[in-house]
């Protein structure tokens, strides 16, 4: 029996009129009920499909109108393998030739590149060749995420014929909203709206009604930065130049929408000491191995904690009540460094923290600790005297609780600080790490302190 659709949510597309002409093998109905939806919800059910309903699919449906499926498609990434061998390699191969080519990228930049190589063979050489200059730009890079499907009109034509221009190209340009203008030797000259051809004079020049300040990036520029930009100047789209203006490609906000996406979920990732959460790993093994490195660094860690605590054993056995409050001061320790490191890596991230003075965060960041921790310290003493009747234990554990906050909140926001400053991903400063770390300054602060004063105790 055909694989029967899995539960998700609801889409405009009729799902079992959809699957029953398939199964009835109905090209005609199907395509004529399939492809009146839109192209999101047309993706969401070829996604839930099972193999056999997707054979037919490919059966049904022109490569370039699964090229447009595959496009909105919201696949893993390491999971474009099990559906591009469903399809026949020739039919794929078109597939991707459909694609624009900055999608079609960042399918083949997840492949083997012998599968890559296979693919490229069966295009043909105009399609191929702009995938191919795609491919050579290193990953995450203003030139690996932007589109060489454009349009641009010289700046001596007229609006009349930058019209003609246009109107022959839109079918193929991703956008054409923003017009970008370029002189002779192809370099950024200007920039023309939509708005601004359709009202001009037809005779008018276009050098004499495009602006001339054009925002652009360079090729090479970090895309997180060229995010950043799109978001400040609220670009529908931005030209990628080479450092002698050459206009290469542009990118759209819908590439710049998964890059901050992808972005987000990489530093989530981090900050919780897993390797990678783009997808919702089904197999237990899978989920291991991407948890398993961090875990096992923090064992360590761990030991190190461990090595800590026996160190002050004569002072546990003398006074076995001060165990109790390693918990709390651990605790409270860990929670404020990654207080701490989560603001510092969103102020990294957006770029708040390089419009003020890294020194002034730092201490405004002391200054919160040792609010927090000397209100928190004395609501402990309280708590303690009035539970066991102890006030210098209190008094002990209070302090320990304000130098252990002050230092945590410092730490949790120097850290990640230093590791932007030697160009290290910050949010590799996870979490856990953090928190671990935390825990043995709050341990060498607490016992160290128990040890100084135990005749007091």
């Amino acid at each position: 029996m055909p694989e029967a659709l899995n539960e998700q949510e609801e889409t405009y597309i009729d799902e079992d009129l959809v699957t029953r002409l398939l199964e009835e093998g109905d090209p005609e109905a199907f395509r004529e009920e399939f492809l009146a939806g839109h192209p999101y919800d047309q993706a969401k059910y070829y996604e839930k499909a099972g193999p056999e309903l997707r054979r037919k699919m490919y059966e049904f449906l022109s490569p370039k109108e699964l090229a447009e499926i595959f496009e909105v498609s919201e696949i893993a990434d390491d999971e474009f393998d099990v559906y591009l061998n469903e399809m026949d390699t020739r039919y794929a191969a078109d597939m991707f030739a459909g694609m624009y080519a900055d999608n079609a990228v960042d399918v083949l930049n997840e492949l083997d590149k012998s599968k890559v190589l296979t693919y490229l063979t069966l295009m043909d050489d105009e399609d191929a060749g702009e995938i191919k200059d795609l491919l050579h730009y290193e990953e995450y890079t203003a030139g690996a995420i932007m589109t060489t499907e454009y349009v641009t009109i010289p700046e001596n034509s007229t609006v009349r014929s930058a019209m003609t221009i246009l109107r022959n190209a839109a079918p193929e340009a991703e956008t054409i909203y923003y017009i970008f203008v370029t002189d002779d030797e192809n370099r950024l000259a200007g920039v023309v709206s939509l708005r601004d051809m359709i009202i001009a004079d037809e005779n008018a020049i276009v050098s004499d009604i495009m602006n001339e300040r054009v925002v652009s990036v360079l090729v090479s520029d970090d895309q997180e930065e060229v995010a950043r930009t799109m978001k400040d100047y609220d670009f529908l789209a931005m030209p990628v130049v080479d450092f002698r203006q050459h206009l290469l490609g542009i990118i759209t906000v819908d590439d710049i929408i998964d890059v901050l996406e992808e972005e987000a979920s990489d530093d989530y990732s981090k900050l919780a000491g897993v390797s990678d959460m783009d997808t919702l790993d089904r197999n237990p093994i899978t989920a291991a191995k991407k948890r398993l490195p961090w875990l096992i660094l923090l064992t360590f860690l761990g030991m190190v904690t461990a090595n800590l605590m026996g160190r002050f054993e004569q002072t546990l056995d003398q006074v076995a009540l001060l165990a109790v409050f390693i918990p709390l001061i651990a605790g409270m320790a860990g929670n404020s460094g990654t207080q701490a490191l989560a603001v510092a890596v969103r102020g990294i991230a957006t770029g708040d923290i390089e419009e003020e003075s890294k020194m002034k965060l730092l201490v405004r960041e002391a200054g919160t600790g040792l609010i927090t921790g000397t209100v928190c310290g004395i609501f402990v003493v309280g708590l303690i005297y009035f539970w066991k009747h102890e006030l210098v234990l209190g008094l002990l554990v209070g302090v320990a609780i304000v130098g252990s906050i002050f230092v945590a909140t410092l730490a949790g926001s120097f850290i990640p600080l230093l590791m932007h400053r030697l160009k290290i991903d910050p949010a590799v400063a996870s979490g856990p790490f953090i928190t671990t770390l935390n825990d043995i300054i709050s341990i060498v602060i607490y016992l160290g302190l128990a040890t100084v004063f135990l005749s007091q105790l």
